[in-house]
């Protein structure tokens, strides 16, 4: 089925330069850009998609690391069979994976470039560097120079420029976090064999710390992963044949076992109904940080990990390395080659310059946080700018942070333009 659907996307979907309509723009091409797209031109849209294929995940992810969910729950969506993870897999001649078999990053994004190829299209690499309103809804300029009209503008950045690393490490990098500075993000990072023989501070307890510290001393670094919980989480090793009690009492969702998982995993329309605290709630608090299964073999015992532990002040030292100020159980103070962070990203709109600061004051916030307000259709305040991905999660809760949530924003998208918000 795949290959009739790529002849039919085609004639379906022309060129921009062919189209008659303005075609609708999608910024990134990540799970959710793509998916979108897919969404879109199967419609008959035209559409031009901008960004390098899971560009995220080949430039943020270090090399070896695995991805935390499911097979099942990695599917990106097109509106036709043939298209996940595991149709991939059997065009591909693989073995077919299942909750016991972890998923290379390198497999992902391998999927996504062939899911690009098949459902998507043309992808153009070129950065966008504004989005302004316009006469016929926005004027979108590329790197480059060229400027150009659209009627609708779907954001589907995923977490980029969005990583978040405590002011207090500020002092030790005026120039911001850097692999080759005393501290970076570990979304800067594709190889931390760099710090082979050096010894790192690992800041935060969730599975990118985790997985980063794993790496790190297989890499022949010295790790020390400093968490401010009381313990770490694992999850639990997935039962591919669970009693029917067990499935009654704990149902399988795509972002775990249990009623309230499953409700978060199937309802994001729900959540976005609920009063804005109980949404925050759900955002902060539904899931936590962990590390996968299949992970923990390879850091308990392994890499010396300090639970109940906050960093309290930083300072440069005389040898070129970083001296940490520590509170909870052990030693005061730590010496360091580098710190890599682990902590995470803020959702905040003014952290996406491409868009116009005359047009992120017009977006509305949702309450508590400062990601944008959206309709049930993924609309903000503005008219035909869509926003998708982790962006949405304070309004539609935890799935939208995984690439679970790419069906179920895409039909929801491309469903709200093709019936009506295009129309002039």
């Amino acid at each position: 089925m795949t290959q009739p659907w790529s002849e039919q996307r085609d004639r379906m979907a022309p060129s921009a330069g062919k189209g008659r309509r303005p075609p609708v723009v999608v910024i990134g091409a990540g799970p959710y850009g793509l998916s979108v797209a897919a969404h879109l031109r199967a419609q008959g849209v035209a559409v031009r998609v901008f960004g390098e294929v899971m560009g995220s995940w080949r430039h943020a992810m270090a090399t070896g690391m695995f991805l935390k969910s499911t097979p099942d729950a990695t599917d990106l969506s097109a509106p036709v069979a043939g298209a996940r993870l595991a149709d991939y897999c059997r065009a591909r001649g693989q073995d077919e994976l299942t909750e016991l078999t972890p998923i290379p990053c390198t497999t992902f994004v391998a999927y996504g470039q062939w899911f690009a190829d098949r459902y998507v299209g043309e992808v153009e690499q070129s950065r966008v560097t504004s989005v302004r309103r316009g006469p016929e809804g926005f004027v979108v300029r590329v790197e480059g120079g060229e400027e150009f009209a659209a009627p609708a503008v779907v954001v589907a950045t995923g977490l980029s420029g969005l990583a978040h690393v405590p002011e207090q490490f500020g002092a030790l990098t005026p120039g911001g976090p850097h692999p080759d500075a005393l501290v970076s993000h570990t979304s800067q990072h594709q190889d931390l064999a760099r710090y082979a023989g050096q010894r790192v501070a690992v800041i935060g307890g969730g599975q990118s710390a985790l997985e980063s510290a794993a790496l790190l001393h297989e890499a022949r670094a010295i790790p020390t992963v400093l968490v401010r919980e009381s313990r770490v989480l694992w999850g639990e090793l997935p039962v591919l044949e669970r009693p029917l009690s067990h499935r009654v009492m704990r149902p399988s969702a795509a972002l775990g076992a249990g009623w309230s998982l499953l409700a978060v995993s199937r309802a994001p329309g729900a959540v976005r109904r609920l009063p804005a605290a109980a949404r925050m709630y759900l955002f902060r608090r539904a899931l936590g940080p962990s590390g996968g299964w299949w992970l923990r073999e390879r850091v308990e015992g392994v890499v010396p990990v300090r639970t109940g532990c906050s960093v309290e002040g930083v300072e440069a030292d005389r040898s070129g390395g970083a001296l940490l100020r520590l509170s909870g159980p052990g030693p005061d103070a730590l010496s360091v080659d580098h710190v890599l962070a682990a902590t995470g990203y803020r959702l905040d709109l003014e952290k996406l310059p491409f868009l116009a600061a005359s047009l992120r004051r017009e977006v509305r916030r949702t309450g508590g946080s400062a990601a944008p307000h959206l309709s049930a259709a993924f609309e903000s305040s503005v008219p035909r700018l869509y926003f998708t991905g982790s962006l949405t999660a304070p309004c539609f809760g935890p799935v939208m942070r995984f690439v679970a949530g790419t069906a179920f924003a895409a039909t929801r998208i491309s469903r709200h333009l093709t019936r009506g918000a295009l129309r002039p």
